[in-house]
């Protein structure tokens, strides 16, 4: 382990500076499957500026932030920068009537034809947007474009939260976190160049409308759906609301032949289905509680939402299908060397202290089959939240081992346990049900524009930042790249790895060992 420790700053004029840190608690974790960092032993205090801390072993520099221009702007729909619509006339400051800022959230990595790009859609501001940032091009001015931000009808697009790249269809599959009928998912055509074949977006119909954030392909065909709806109030907590989907395609190389849309259904030991009315009923059942237990799984089937290709709204058919909602599910991911049947999700949970309802600090779970097309498995919690690591969100395999979870704990649930969200690795070798060993890699920060945000901004910029977009990559286009097709190896000069630190100046980054 290099005992060597930094972190990156932007400067005004967008260079990247890199300053020592000091890490308190410098705790190696232990890596099994040879990936290892240090740890950072607490996550920044809610208190001003704060700097990003990563753990001793990496370092980070930035490739792209809100100000840095696009190369071909939208200017009559203020489509003008990385972070930043311009339509409103606000400036790129700290300022009562700054510009929206778009939150570029998840982030794609793709190699072609040599060049190294990556992708992310934009969730913030009134419309979404698709851009590219070109990692080899060293000219400000052109490494950022426009792929698309209007549908096939001329249309704006929604805020945009997941992306995935789809390497049978050759399409970028970006998901509208919102409730139907504006949620769902959005297709981008790449041509052989990483261009967009038309600059527009289509609706993929036959996938439903609701509030979906996670989106992956399995090695099959099927496009894996993540929910994130926040339900009705109840005891200072949040009832499930939300869904685990499978979308199996009619023809997986064109999707918008429509398909059937299935929901996870988990089972009670009697073989009873645990229902969306009977926890609005019982917000507090115990099977909740069974849930987010360690060492406890429960059997699973998939139950049909929808056939066919018309919109349709999917939470509301899945309700109605008896399938089994969760505390607000974000992400998810296939493990490595499993032929695509061990699938790890996180659950945000209530985002608040104050919550008396089980589960209220999520979990990360495990859905395990005997292939992706199984109809038939077992879920368990692989890690249960608690006050000081919850509002999972974003998650990627670090190796084949090791899992890479981020928090989105929100300005609420960081004033209640005085600290800023963290970055977390956690080894998954060991005994089955028991507590996993989990290190921080990233205490992030909070920057100047983010703190003017939480604290002195009229509401339409969200405040503290967020981490998102965690993302490990060799950039394989085909289907072999497809996300748990291959063991990762970061850092061995085709592997990388990348995150995006949204809200306030809008930073992506990319990670890399200490230097």
């Amino acid at each position: 382990m290099s005992s060597f420790h930094k972190f990156a700053l932007l400067g005004a004029a967008g260079a990247t500076i890199t300053v020592s840190a000091l890490v308190a608690g410098q705790l190696a974790a232990t890596a099994s499957s040879g990936l290892s960092v240090g740890n950072v032993a607490f996550a920044n205090p809610r208190l001003g500026v704060q700097n990003n801390v990563l753990a001793p072993g990496l370092s980070q520099t930035s490739v792209a932030w809100g100000n840095l221009p696009l190369a071909n702007p939208d200017t009559a729909n203020g489509v003008s920068h990385y972070g930043y619509v311009t339509s409103g006339g606000g400036p790129l400051t700290q300022d009562p009537k700054e510009a929206f800022k778009t939150e570029p959230d998840k982030n794609v990595y793709l190699v072609v034809g040599g060049h190294h790009y990556l992708f992310q859609g934009h969730e913030g501001a009134p419309h979404g947007y698709v851009t590219r940032i070109d990692l080899d091009e060293k000219d400000l001015a052109k490494r950022v474009s426009l792929i698309s931000d209007t549908d096939v009808d001329g249309n704006k697009l929604p805020p945009l939260d997941g992306i995935t790249w789809d390497p049978y269809t050759k399409q970028l599959l970006l998901t509208a976190e919102s409730k139907s009928p504006d949620g769902g998912v959005l297709a981008v055509t790449l041509d052989a160049n990483a261009n967009a074949t038309t600059g527009m977006a289509s609706r993929l119909s036959g996938l439903g409308s609701g509030g979906y954030e996670g989106v992956q392909n399995d090695s099959a065909g099927n496009v894996w759906l993540v929910e994130d709806i926040g339900g009705s109030s109840v005891s200072g907590g949040k009832v499930p609301n939300s869904y685990l989907y499978r979308f199996s395609p009619n023809d997986k190389t064109d999707l918008a032949k429509g398909g059937k849309l299935e929901a996870l259904q988990v089972l009670r030991p009697d073989g009873t289905p645990i229902t969306a009315a009977q926890l609005t009923a019982d917000p507090a059942a115990q099977v909740i509680t069974d849930l987010h237990t360690y060492g406890k799984s429960f059997a699973t089937t998939w139950v049909t939402v929808h056939d066919g290709t018309e919109i349709f709204n999917s939470t509301a058919g899945a309700a109605v299908a008896k399938a089994t909602p969760f505390k607000r599910p974000e992400n998810g991911v296939f493990k490595p060397g499993t032929g695509f049947g061990d699938f790890y999700f996180t659950e945000t949970g209530d985002t608040s202290a104050t919550s008396t309802l089980p589960g209220a600090y999520g979990a990360v779970f495990r859905l395990s089959q005997a292939s992706p097309t199984a109809n038939k498995g077992k879920l368990s919690a692989i890690v249960v939240g608690d006050k000081s690591h919850t509002g999972f969100d974003n998650i990627a395999f670090a190796t084949k081992d090791q899992l890479l979870v981020v928090e989105d704990a929100g300005d609420g649930l960081h004033a209640q346990r005085d600290a800023l969200d963290s970055g977390y690795l956690v080894e998954l070798d060991g005994k089955d049900g028991a507590v996993k060993e989990i290190s921080r890699w990233l205490a992030e920060g909070r920057d100047a524009s983010a703190l003017y945000d939480a604290t002195t901004s009229p509401g339409y910029n969200d405040g503290d930042n967020e981490i998102t977009g965690i993302h490990v990559s060799d950039g394989d286009p085909s289907t072999a790249g497809i996300l748990g097709a291959k063991a990762p190896a970061p850092f061995n000069g085709s592997w990388r790895v990348f995150w995006t630190q949204q809200h306030g100046d809008n930073i992506t980054w990319e990670v890399a060992r200490g230097r």
